[in-house]
């Protein structure tokens, strides 16, 4: 047995308060299954679940948790597989649905990597609602994970890392596990932006060293106050983390040295009425800044999080933050749910739990009837992953928002009818519209009448929330069924009139029939409904759309003497040869398709530009950008006048929406610590995949190269205009590769 088995297995059986021959057996199971697997470190694979079941063994979970940790890939990752009934079989119905919880999806086909990433998030929140370890064995095991990314390639080490920083980090953070949030923000900062993590850090290096005495100096004179009152109390300091820093000179564009609450001192004590104690005793001695107190005691974050926090001016007017909580408060600051376990109990432990894990079971609720992977994923990031605001019903219940919420959002929190019922809407005692932007601390009210018609379809605009968006959704798709299939209709029938052939109406009914099918869609007004409402977008199916139309219409609507035509002169045309290639289809060379063709580097055209085909002599038609100077100076030679050839695009490209051809922009913006991840967010967020990357300084700017996958011009302007967008930005311009 490894001996950092031996030595957590030696922990569990101290503390009394585990099934240590379960957990015993659980780790044999593992091994043997495991045996001569490696990871590629280099080291035994086993390594991996025993370090997960060591994060949890910390989180101070149950026997069943860290049997799941242990057994966690023995479904997906082994050479000898097991499956579901087994693990149920030796280690109980909760092990089981714990393992195939945090197991991914398999056997099952997915379109594009982004649908089986959205579904395997689904399953996951799906097994998270009904038991909540599964979250924690997912955030041990991509804790661990992360930890030791550094041997995967460049590639593999940004795109977990983004998955890291996007999901679970902002996960960890809604569960309360500041600690394991932390953690999990840090090192995925290191792999997204190493050079403004190490420009942070330096900082942080540098300023604790200037004042390496200043928090013990602190730490003491508040010893000294609290004594005086008797208070019994821990004390420790800390310095603001690396990524925390980074996010605030990131979001509020700070100045390093602008960051308050660099320096913290957190105190804990044994009850609340001590907190208020140590605050008042605080308070008498440091000069507190004003705005900077906040109680998150009598108004708990929506993470369970309690605390109270002020900063206040210390030694050489250095200002520091303090936060003071009780014992029960910190381990729920520092492992949300997970402590709460530790500290309830029965069956007020399982509505507190309830009640907590409400938002993904509404979220699961909402989100089922949309078949469509950004539907799902854009709601999940807005209340997931967003910061939150706090405002008051008129009675002074709090309710908890999305950044940039509305009255009409503030409405569904409240209840499906106060939403459907609104026509407008009070913050502090005056009438504002309902696209007005809340604030923390306003007390909002939703004026309803019974005469109104429902919400509007411009409210999907105006909302913020997933919650309220899916409402008002819902409300569409219920009551308004007929306007949804007539609205559907006309959209779908709108986008195949662009494809520029005619077609009958029994061949659009084919068309309509399949596509529906194709989506798992009983009937087709059932599309038609879905498009309507909105939970599918015509954009998002254009290409199984346009699939449809031209097995059933283009086989039908094709000449046989255009046919013969084609061939005949592609025939005459030896110098153009067919081929297989994925460029085959690409380009219509002098009226001929499927010839040979290569985009040429001098000039990197995409679909949406003007071309022009040159006859190589051997490697088929290159093809550039009409005004491309090579090409300009090429048709001005005589010995070359006969191979330059007409080209054009294919209408298969100029209809597609997947990012297939390849272009360069080159960025050029004011240096900062973090514009290189400022990018590569960007182009995430837009769902575009980056190929290559590249920088360069110059006396306080800083040139990025960056090759992405893109469908063609329009695709490539749109991108364009969101990289200029970001701050610090100065110019975007199209390059070659």
């Amino acid at each position: 047995m490894l001996k950092q088995a031996e030595e957590l297995l030696e922990k569990i059986k101290a503390s009394g308060s585990y099934d240590y021959d379960k957990i015993l057996k659980a780790y044999n199971y593992a091994e043997r299954l495991h045996e001569g697997q490696k990871r590629i470190s280099g080291e035994d694979y086993i390594m991996h679940p025993l370090s997960v079941a060591e994060i949890v063994f910390d989180l101070q979970l149950d026997t069943d948790s860290i049997c799941a940790a242990l057994l966690h890939d023995t479904v997906e990752d082994c050479a000898e597989k097991i499956d579901l009934p087994t693990i149920k079989k030796e280690f109980g119905n909760d092990v089981a649905e714990i393992v195939d919880g945090v197991t991914k999806l398999l056997h099952i086909p997915f379109e594009t990597k982004q649908d089986e990433s959205i579904e395997n998030l689904r399953k996951m929140f799906l097994a998270m609602s009904k038991d909540l370890r599964v979250i924690f064995v997912k955030l041990a095991d991509r804790l661990h994970n992360m930890r030791t990314l550094s041997v995967r390639s460049p590639e593999k080490q940004r795109s977990i890392a983004l998955e890291t920083m996007h999901v679970y980090a902002p996960l960890a953070h809604r569960l309360g596990m500041q600690k394991i949030k932390q953690e999990l923000e840090t090192l995925a900062l290191y792999y997204l932006d190493p050079i403004g993590y190490n420009e942070v850090k330096a900082d942080i290096e540098k300023r604790y060293g200037e004042n390496k005495d200043f928090l013990d100096h602190a730490t003491k004179k508040v010893e000294e106050s609290l004594d005086a009152y008797h208070i019994k109390y821990s004390i420790s300091g800390r310095v603001k983390t690396i990524y925390s820093i980074y996010r605030k000179m990131y979001n509020q564009s700070k100045k390093f040295d602008e960051i308050y609450d660099f320096y913290a001192v957190r105190i804990i004590v044994d009850t609340e009425l001590d907190c208020y104690t140590a605050l008042g005793v605080i308070h008498e001695q440091f000069n507190s800044i004003p705005g900077r107190f906040k109680d998150y005691i009598s108004t708990p974050k929506p993470n369970m999080y309690r605390s109270l926090h002020t900063t206040v001016i210390g030694k050489e007017g250095i200002p520091f933050e303090v936060q003071i909580r009780t014992w029960e408060m910190h381990q729920i600051a520092e492992y949300g749910l997970a402590a709460h376990w530790k500290y309830k109990s029965g069956e007020q432990a399982k509505q507190d739990i309830d009640a907590k894990l409400q938002w993904i079971r509404t979220l699961l609720e909402t989100e089922k009837d949309t078949d469509d992977p950004d539907e799902f994923f854009r709601p999940l990031k807005i209340d997931l992953f967003e910061d939150e605001i706090f405002v008051f019903t008129p009675k002074g219940d709090v309710v908890n928002l999305p950044n940039d919420a509305t009255p009409i959002d503030f409405a569904y929190a409240i209840h499906s009818a106060v939403g459907n019922k609104m026509v407008g809407a009070k913050v502090n005692g005056n009438i504002v519209p309902i696209d007005t932007i809340l604030e923390t601390g306003q007390i909002v009210e939703v004026l309803t009448s019974a005469s109104s018609k429902g919400p509007s379809r411009d409210w999907l605009k105006i909302a913020r929330s997933g919650e309220a968006k899916n409402k008002i959704r819902q409300y569409f798709k219920k009551e308004m069924r007929a306007e949804n299939i007539i609205v559907g209709k006309q959209e779908l029938e709108r986008e195949i009139k662009r494809y520029g052939r005619h077609y009958t109406e029994a061949q659009k009914n084919e068309i309509m029939k399949n596509l529906a099918a194709r989506l798992s869609l009983p009937e087709t007004d059932d599309l038609y409904n879905n498009i309507g409402y909105g939970g599918l977008s015509v954009s998002k199916i254009a290409v199984k759309l346009r699939e449809e139309f031209m097995r059933v219409v283009a086989p039908v609507t094709e000449e046989p003497a255009d046919i013969v035509a084609a061939s005949s002169r592609y025939d005459k045309t030896a110098r153009y040869e067919r081929s297989s290639r994925s460029n085959a289809d690409s380009v219509i060379v002098d009226s001929v398709e499927g010839c040979t063709v290569k985009f040429a580097k001098c000039c990197n055209p995409l679909p949406g530009d003007n071309i022009i085909g040159f006859i190589t002599r051997g490697y088929g038609v290159s093809i550039h950008k009409y005004d491309c100077p090579n090409a300009v100076a090429g048709l001005s030679r005589p010995e070359d006048k006969d191979r330059w050839v007409v080209a054009s695009w294919s209408e298969k490209v100029r209809k597609q929406e997947s990012g297939s051809f390849e272009a360069v922009l080159s960025i050029v913006a004011v240096y900062s610590p973090h514009i290189i991840a400022d990018v590569t967010m960007s182009l995430n967020d837009m769902k575009v995949a980056v190929t290559s990357i590249s920088t360069r300084e110059n006396a306080g700017e800083i040139l990025i190269t960056v090759g992405v996958k893109c469908s063609g011009v329009d695709h490539l302007r749109n991108i364009t205009s969101g990289l200029a967008r970001i701050k610090n930005v100065r110019e975007v311009t199209r390059g070659t590769v």
